[in-house]
Parts: C-alpha cells; structure tokens; sequence
C-alpha cells in the first residue's frame, strides 16, 4: 500500500509513465491546451515579457525560461512575437528549456532548431537545481496541476489519507500532522494535497537571483473541499472516483489531473521569499498582457478571413464560461 502521491508519481513519472513519452496534443492527443487554441497565447506573453524588459525589471540580456515545455510549440511563439514585436531582443535574450526528459529535450531542440536555426540562443536544462542565473522571466503553462498529490477526506470529522493498493484507493486516518496542519491552516477538508509546490518555488528561488514568474492553469483562489482529480483519455475525461472506473486499464496509458488550489500554491511561494502580484482569471491576464492590441495589428495587416478566424480562436481562450475563467494565472517577482 503507498500513498496516493506516490501512485500519482509513478503514473506519470514513473519508467514509462505518461509524461517520458512524447504526447500529441490537440484533436489527435488526449489533452487540449491555451497553446493549442492559438498562437496570440503565446504573442501576448512575448508582448508581457517585452515589457517587463522594457520597465527595466530585467535587462535585455535576461533569461526567457520555460518549464514543461512539451513539444516547445509555446516557446517557439513566443520568440517568433518576440521577433515580430522587438526583433533586437533576439540578439541580446537566452531562451532556454527545464525538462527531465532527454527524448523530450531532443524534440525541443529539433523543433526550435528547425523554426530559429542559429538565430536565437538555446540552452536546455534537467532540473531547476542545475540553473544559476542573476535573472529570468520564467514561463509554465499547466505544470502545477500535474505534481504529485495527497488525497484528503474528512469523516465524522477525523482526517483521512486516500491509500493505493492493486490499483485500489482507500482512505485511512491521517497520521501526518504535516498534511494535518495544512488542512487547518488552508480549511481543507476534502480534496488534493500537493506538497511538492514548496519545494519547486524554493528550487525556483535558490536558482535564480531575480525573475518573474507566469504561470497558467485551472483552478481557484480557495479549496473546492471537494475531489477534482480525474484521468483524461482521448479527450473523455473521467473522474477519479468515477462508479466501474479502471485505474489500472488507464494507469500511465492517459493524463491524470487536478485543480490547483491558488491560495496553497500563493502561500507556498511566499514561504520561499516570492511575491505573487498578479492573480486574476486567463481572460482578465490575457488582455491585461496585450491580446487584444495583437489581435488589433493582426486586423492591420492582414486579409478579413485570416483576422475573423484568429479572432475566433482568440475568443475560446476568452470565452468567460470556458477557459477565460476556469483557467486561472498567477505572476510571481523575487
């Protein structure tokens, strides 16, 4: 019997487990991205990124750091607004890439060789601990929903443990006062627990002298009290506690997710010294970095029937009663 976390760990870390293999991700893939919707995703990060570098938070020399980078697909917009927008950042910006996988880090480069050729710099790197830089602006999109989590459920009152045997989850009276004393601080009563969002924002800080940090993903501001974790396979999704549900058919084979809870992961950056400053809903950052002025020059430049369809796809990453509210955005300054 192993704790939740663990299972969850294995499933998608794990040898062969989801994430060491290449994914596709779209219509074909089992999961649907921001930066699937459209490339403007990307452009207004490149358009927050230049002016951060322009309000002399970072110089021009910085760091354009990206964790969970998947195919590179969002780097690579990035650079090419980045281009677009202010095209001598190129000579001055280093892009790089964290990723634990090597066949991950060699698709990376392969794509962003063939989309830049020599002229941008890349650097790739395994973990946080091996960076050491005076400065960055740091990317992640949809990372925090997929660290290793605790399962927690209160009952009669008493804390329980969800436990995994033979692909079977249990739940047990929680003798960690560690996970206890969270729940108390947090009010969480039922629910995911990741303990590993700690220890990444202290990496983050130990490794980079000063940065910002912008992060994307579903959740909220306060704990559901409620079970978010479900399994995605070819776009069905199924919940975790879902009646005749097959873990062990779909353990490793499909994405396994949960909503972040963005008062944990805010409280867990400020015990490692970061400062959140920005927390608002993906519609409201979105435009706050400049997706409408984009979508604006788009209209300048280019044919009515390329703008309409750009525009369309702007709108699912807008849309309030899709992902321009469920998808939350955090940004961070140490």
């Amino acid at each position: 019997m192993q704790p939740f976390s663990e299972y969850f760990d294995e499933w998608l870390y794990g040898d062969d487990g989801y994430y060491s293999n290449y994914k596709t991700i779209g219509k074909e893939g089992d999961f649907f991205t921001a930066v699937s919707a459209s490339q403007l995703f990307g452009g207004s990060i490149a358009k927050r990124i230049i002016e951060t570098i322009e309000s002399g938070f970072v110089s021009k020399d910085t760091t354009i750091l990206e964790i969970g980078a998947h195919h590179g697909y969002l780097m690579a917009d990035i650079i090419q607004f980045i281009y677009t927008l202010k095209p001598e950042l190129l000579q001055t910006l280093t892009f790089a890439i964290v990723e634990r996988y090597e066949n991950l880090r060699e698709k990376q480069k392969e794509y962003l060789e063939q989309s830049f050729g020599t002229h941008i710099k890349l650097k790739h790197y395994s973990s946080l601990d091996e960076l050491s830089l005076e400065s960055a602006i740091v990317v992640a999109n949809e990372i925090f929903d997929a660290f290793p989590c605790e399962l927690v459920f209160t009952k009669d009152g008493i804390l329980e443990q969800g436990f995994v045997e033979n692909h079977k989850i249990t739940f047990q009276k929680c003798e960690d006062e560690k996970i206890i004393n969270i729940c108390k601080k947090h009010s969480i009563t039922k629910g995911e627990l990741p303990f590993s969002f700690n220890p990444f924002a202290k990496s983050l800080a130990n490794s980079i002298e000063k940065f910002e940090f912008i992060t994307f993903d579903y959740g909220d501001h306060f704990p559901r009290n409620d079970f978010s974790c479900r399994i995605y396979s070819k776009h069905k999704v199924f919940p975790l506690f879902e009646e005749n549900l097959d873990l062990q058919e779909l353990y490793k084979k499909s994405d396994i997710t949960f909503d972040v809870n963005f008062s944990f992961l805010i409280d867990c950056f400020g015990e490692a010294g970061v400062e959140n400053i920005i927390y608002e809903t993906q519609l409201k950052a979105l435009v706050r970095f400049g997706i409408i002025d984009l979508l604006e020059i788009l209209h300048k430049n280019a044919d009515e029937k390329t703008y309409l369809r750009e525009a369309n796809k702007v709108k699912t990453l807008l849309e309030p009663i899709g992902m321009g509210d469920r998808f939350k955005v955090a940004v961070f300054r140490k």
